[in-house]
């Protein structure tokens, strides 16, 4: 058996798009345009018909066992490629083969028969995805417990509420076992608890070895369950490779950071023998960011001058970071981390680089701050600002949430009488 679960070739996806006031679907628009006509009158203006392409020359393939992420901005493509793979809209080019028993959770109830019962969608989902009634009976009642529905079961789909309608539509989708799953913003939807149930049923799902194709705006979800990740734009793929990698690029395309220039700022405080000029936060590949994931790799690039023109001794430089609401968060200082600037030259550009960013998402400031042979010499308070958003920051694919911080790094072990630490029998 060929371990391809997902085979795209040369996919292509061609919308068109009408003026309103060149469609002729109402009876009022047929009659006002044939007394036009018999009056020697124009008819509306047809204009012409233009056309776009959700998707351009798409070609991956996605092995079994797989989990792949798809990310990119709004339009970029992403539900039209999931659509597709899902057999719900046909490619204008190319083609897409699945190999394997798939389902689809795209939108809220996808496929579900308004005046049916929940129990009855449920048999009905598992029928289509070619289960038999003793299969979906051994999961019935997960299903249902997952869902949290258990009250309303035998009522039609049509009278629930919308946050019901998401809990049933994915403990569906995810414990009837197909071969390939296809989500669509998922976690996305429901309450808090709901999201964090899902995202752990998801984390199960690609344990099972699951061939598993996602779209999330949620990158800490994409990072932490995805083993590859895809980047869409314009309906083109741009990028693939390590989610954490393609994340970063995406983030740093979306990003409109600048240069800031803090050189004429008249707010500061210090002898001036140095004088901040501008500041910078830049990623691995020194591109100018504003935005990061927790846990990412960023590098604080400052230009500095002498006012004098002359060498600078012992210079220590100061960037000290603080919540939205100034609470203190932490410093990175030269001197302190073993890197003094003994003798510089009078104009020039030091970098911070603060590997595995320990702060959990929330909007942060800093502020420079220098001393030249321990006498402040420059001193500029919110020099910058940094957003910080969700990243898979320990490592695990455990996407718990965590309120506006700072995140350290530690490991748990357990006593327990009778037991070692390491597990073994006393």
């Amino acid at each position: 058996m060929s371990d391809i679960a997902i085979r795209v070739e040369h996919l292509s996806k061609q919308y068109h798009i009408q003026s309103a006031n060149d469609r002729h679907d109402k009876l009022s628009d047929q009659l006002a345009d044939g007394l036009r006509s018999l009056f020697g009158r124009k008819c509306r203006p047809h204009v012409s018909q233009t056309s776009f392409w959700a998707l351009k020359d798409i070609c991956l393939e996605v092995k079994r066992g797989e989990v792949i992420g798809l990310v990119g901005g709004n339009g970029a493509g992403k539900s039209t490629l999931l659509k597709i793979l899902s057999r719900i809209t046909e490619p204008t080019e190319g083609r897409a083969e699945i190999y394997g028993r798939m389902s689809s959770l795209l939108e809220v109830g996808t496929g579900f028969v308004g005046e049916l019962s929940g129990r009855e969608n449920v048999y009905l989902s598992g029928a289509i995805m070619g289960m038999k009634k003793s299969e979906i009976d051994q999961r019935f009642d997960e299903i249902i417990e997952f869902s949290g529905v258990e009250k309303f079961i035998d009522t039609p789909v049509k009278h629930y509420s919308s946050g019901m309608y998401v809990r049933l539509g994915f403990s569906v989708a995810a414990h009837l076992e197909p071969e390939i799953l296809i989500v669509d913003e998922v976690l996305a939807v429901g309450d808090a608890v709901f999201q964090q149930k899902c995202m752990g049923k998801m984390g199960d799902v690609a344990k099972e070895g699951r061939t598993v194709v996602m779209v999330s705006h949620n990158m800490a979800a994409i990072q932490g369950l995805c083993s590859e990740c895809y980047l869409l734009k314009s309906g083109q793929l741009v990028a693939r490779g390590d989610p954490r990698t393609v994340i970063e690029q995406y983030t740093a395309a979306a990003n409109s950071a600048q240069v800031i220039r803090v050189g004429e700022r008249k707010d500061r405080e210090g002898t001036a023998e140095i004088r901040f000029e501008e500041v910078a936060i830049l990623d691995d590949n020194g591109r100018l960011i504003d935005h990061a994931l927790c846990g990412q790799n960023i590098s604080i690039a400052v230009s500095y001058r002498a006012v004098d023109d002359k060498p600078i001794s012992r210079l220590d430089v100061h960037i000290t970071f603080y919540t939205d609401l100034g609470q203190f968060m932490f410093t990175c200082s030269s001197e302190a981390s073993g890197h003094p600037f003994d003798v510089l030259a009078p104009q020039g550009q030091v970098f911070c680089l603060i590997p595995e960013l320990p702060l959990s998402p929330g909007r942060y400031s800093f502020n420079l701050y220098s001393t030249v042979r321990g006498e402040m010499a420059d001193w500029v308070q919110q020099a910058g600002s940094l957003i910080v958003a969700a990243g898979d920051y320990f490592g695990t694919g455990q996407l718990k949430t965590h309120s506006q911080g700072f995140l350290v790094k530690h490991k748990w072990t357990v006593s327990c009488p009778g037991v070692s630490r390491a597990g073994g029998q006393l």
